[in-house]
């Protein structure tokens, strides 16, 4: 989570997002609380801090209810790290080609 990255964004529904997968490209859904709602959550392939790229948290409507996520449309396959903070990892998550990765924000 980056401090200076809050903004307010409305919700999201069904079929809000398309995703382009293919070859050695993927996309990674992060589920998050609701308390981070509005976060820019950061992502970096794990060999490269530096290389950062951020998805906003939304709120996301579906026939099966309400939750929270960040979307990462287009992510080249590779293992990344997610970022709590600037300088704190949240945890790993390995991308594949042609796939829809999955990470689950930590309590």
């Amino acid at each position: 989570m980056s401090p200076s990255h809050d903004h307010a964004a409305g919700p999201t529904g069904e079929g809000s997002v398309v995703l382009e997968l293919g070859g050695d490209t993927g996309a990674l859904v992060l589920d998050a609380p609701a308390a981070l709602r509005g976060r820019e959550i950061e992502i970096s392939p794990v060999t490269s801090a530096v290389r950062r790229t951020h998805s906003l948290v939304r709120e996301r409507r579906t026939a099966a209810g309400v939750s929270y996520a960040a979307v990462y449309p287009q992510v080249p396959a590779g293992q990344y790290t997610v970022w709590r903070d600037a300088g704190t990892p949240a945890g790993t998550v390995t991308v594949a080609g042609g796939q829809v990765a999955r990470f689950r924000w930590p309590e």
